[in-house]
């Protein structure tokens, strides 16, 4: 099953299998396809994500997580 980042529940988690937004910007944050990450923390009212990629906690706007595809693990 996939699911966008943005609407992971907490502690779930899935590999990274595509990336709608831009490119660059997430690989410079650690997020790229084929990656595994796990949902830590949603903010309420349009608030950040935050997610563990590569043992690193990794903050985005709920806009860029909603076009991060995960297939859940």
């Amino acid at each position: 099953m996939q699911k966008k980042v943005s609407d992971l529940e907490y502690g779930e988690s899935g590999i990274v299998r595509e990336i709608l937004a831009s490119q660059h910007d997430l690989s410079c944050l650690g997020i790229r396809r084929n990656k595994h990450l796990k949902m830590i923390t949603r903010q309420p009212i349009k608030g950040p994500v935050v997610v563990i990629v590569d043992e690193m906690e990794v903050a985005m706007g709920i806009e860029i997580a909603a076009q991060v595809v995960v297939e859940i693990a």
